[in-house]
Order: structure tokens, then C-alpha cells, then sequence
């Protein structure tokens, strides 16, 4: 595995099987990702390809900010994290409880 290899398989840190990740799968052929924040659009298309094997049509990334929490007297924050939509070329397809 090359160095570059390794990097990006280090993008994606986790999918996110929400009730809304799972109607945009299967209406629009899209899988949500939890991403590092400093990922590019690109650096997630290779990302994906490389770890799934399959082609990728479009990246959409998004920051989601960090909820206000409070803990007793205290206020708190959650941390900003980033998000990617991707989308497969048709006949492409993600089984995440074989992957």
C-alpha cells in the first residue's frame, strides 16, 4: 500500500446510516460519509473508490457546525465536523454490512 494509499484511506471516517442517508441511497443512489475536516471533494472521490471499488459521479460536502450543549452550570460545545454526499454512476452499489 502506498503512502498515498494510506492517506486517503484516512478521509473517510465512518458512513452514516441515518432514516435520512438511507432515502437519499435509494432515490438517488447517494452514500453519506462522515469525512476529515480538511478533505477536499477530490481527496473523497479517490477515497471512495479506492476502498469500495466502485466509480464515483458527483461529491457533495458540507460543514456541520457543533451543537451548544450545556452540563450543569456549564456550557459546552460539540465539536464541527464535515460531511460528504456521494453519488455512483449507475450500476455501481455499496453494501456496507459486507464491506
Amino acid at each position: 500500500m502506498s503512502l498515498n494509499s494510506y492517506l486517503l484511506a484516512g478521509i473517510l471516517e465512518a458512513p452514516i446510516i441515518s432514516e435520512k442517508s438511507t432515502n437519499v441511497a435509494e432515490k438517488n443512489n447517494q452514500f453519506v460519509f462522515k469525512v476529515k475536516k480538511a478533505a477536499t471533494k477530490k481527496q473523497v472521490k479517490s477515497a471512495v473508490e479506492l476502498m469500495f471499488k466502485v466509480e464515483v459521479d458527483s461529491v457533495h460536502v458540507l460543514n456541520v457546525k457543533g451543537k451548544i450543549k450545556r452540563a450543569g452550570k456549564t456550557m459546552g460545545k460539540r465539536s464541527d465536523w464535515k460531511k460528504a454526499y456521494v453519488k455512483l454512476k449507475p450500476g455501481h452499489d455499496i453494501e456496507f454490512s459486507a464491506a
